[in-house]
């Protein structure tokens, strides 16, 4: 968007803990230089014990702000502000305020975040539809099946020009991150992909893209897609969700059980979302007041 941006992030603590001291290092010297004592440690100086504990501090600290989510949007909002500011010749605070964030509890809360996400270029009148939105992870996987759906026919017809991005981006100075790949039946419940499958993402993007669309109506389908039901998501709260340009979840989203379970665990008496919840996430939805 114009001035602002969505993302929706995991964090693999688990594998975080796998990495070597050497991995660490390698990651973190993608985005800063680093001190002068783990330099020698990679030149193989020889290190004496405290010079040896000072660099196991050091990378114990960076193994910590690696999965940490500040410090993620740190190192991704301070060279936006840069690009921003050497664009319009200035210098100065770029960024409104602090960052916002959600912990997305279930399965049901991360695809509707998803296509809440993917959606807010035609929500917000920018795109027409999803897969013209510049800069979203739906166009840049409808770019990818475009392009596997094409592969056999490289050689007879040249390629498709429907998904052309005509907004320029800025010099890269950070590491590209792949997209988390989809699951198919095969791969369900492995935590290292998205649970469902992208022809069922894309179809629901699809069905929703239209819908929030006035002059689009006419075109809905009246069979709602199949993963609503497979995640007891009301599908007219979904619509009505997306639709909105407001937050109804604050600190997180998923359905009322789980949400239930993070106030006792956060020994809090109330979080708000859990009426929607009760709405949005049940197939016997509870109409508002």
């Amino acid at each position: 968007m114009s001035n602002h941006y969505h993302l929706v992030v995991r964090i693999d603590e688990e594998k975080a803990k796998q990495w070597t001291d050497d991995e660490v290092i390698r990651r973190w010297r993608k985005l800063y230089k680093g001190p002068p004592m783990v330099q020698r440690y990679l030149a193989g100086a020889k290190l004496d014990s405290v010079e040896s504990n000072v660099v196991n501090d050091i990378v114990q600290q960076w193994r910590e702000r690696l999965t940490d989510l500040s410090w993620f949007m740190r190192c991704l909002n301070e060279p936006i502000a840069r690009w921003a500011n050497d664009e319009d010749g200035c210098k100065g605070r770029f960024w409104e305020g602090r960052f916002k964030s959600q912990a997305l509890l279930d399965e049901a809360a991360l695809l509707t975040c998803m296509s809440y996400v993917d959606l807010n270029p035609v929500r917000a009148g920018v795109a027409d539809i999803p897969e013209a939105s510049d800069f979203t992870s739906i166009q840049a996987r409808m770019v990818a099946w475009a392009k596997r759906k094409q592969k056999p026919q490289l050689k007879r017809k040249p390629r498709s020009q429907t998904f052309v991005r005509k907004t320029k981006l800025p010099k890269q100075t950070l590491p590209v991150v792949p997209l988390l790949r989809f699951s198919g039946p095969e791969k369900q419940g492995k935590k290292t992909t998205i649970p469902f499958t992208l022809k069922d993402y894309l179809q629901l993007v699809d069905w929703l893209g239209r819908a929030i669309r006035h002059d689009k109506r006419g075109a809905i389908s009246e069979q709602q897609p199949p993963i609503l039901e497979r995640l007891n998501i009301n599908k007219d709260e979904l619509l009505a969700y997306v639709s909105q340009k407001e937050k109804r979840f604050i600190d997180v989203m998923g359905t009322e059980s789980n949400m239930q379970k993070t106030a006792t665990q956060w020994q809090r008496k109330f979080i708000k979302g859990i009426r929607l919840a009760q709405q949005l996430f049940s197939s016997n939805a509870i109409q508002y007041a």
